[in-house]
């Protein structure tokens, strides 16, 4: 029943920045991974990066070196900070809270947040 909520995707240019927020209604220590998803059009959803409740995180290649994904329990809010922003980079941004129940997977899904990289 929680509720993800998606802000700071912008029109920018190459070489730009962006900072992504997902805020949670749940705590998001409740959550064993924190996740930011890409989907551009004609594509399937990929996981970019992602986030544990330890503070461990995960990155795609691509995005290695120039995006950092971190948390803030108090908060409840996971971030996405982006640099060095390529074309390649656009696309709907999606947080996604991942957890189980009785060795079933569950995920709980914002509504996303358009990254446009463009000159």
């Amino acid at each position: 029943q929680g509720h993800l909520v998606e802000s700071g995707g912008a029109l920018v240019q190459p070489g730009g920045s962006l900072r992504l927020s997902c805020a949670s209604s749940e705590s998001i220590d409740d959550y064993n991974n924190m996740n930011w998803y890409r989907q551009a059009p004609g594509e399937q959803r990929i996981l970019v990066a992602s986030i544990t409740r330890a503070g461990s995180p995960y990155y795609v290649d691509f995005v290695k070196g120039r995006f950092t994904i971190s948390r803030d329990n108090a908060k409840n809010t996971v971030y996405l900070h982006m640099t060095t922003l390529k074309p390649e980079d656009t696309g709907v941004y999606f947080c996604n809270a991942q957890f189980w129940r009785a060795s079933i997977e569950y995920n709980n899904w914002g509504q996303g947040t358009q990254v446009t990289v463009s000159s």
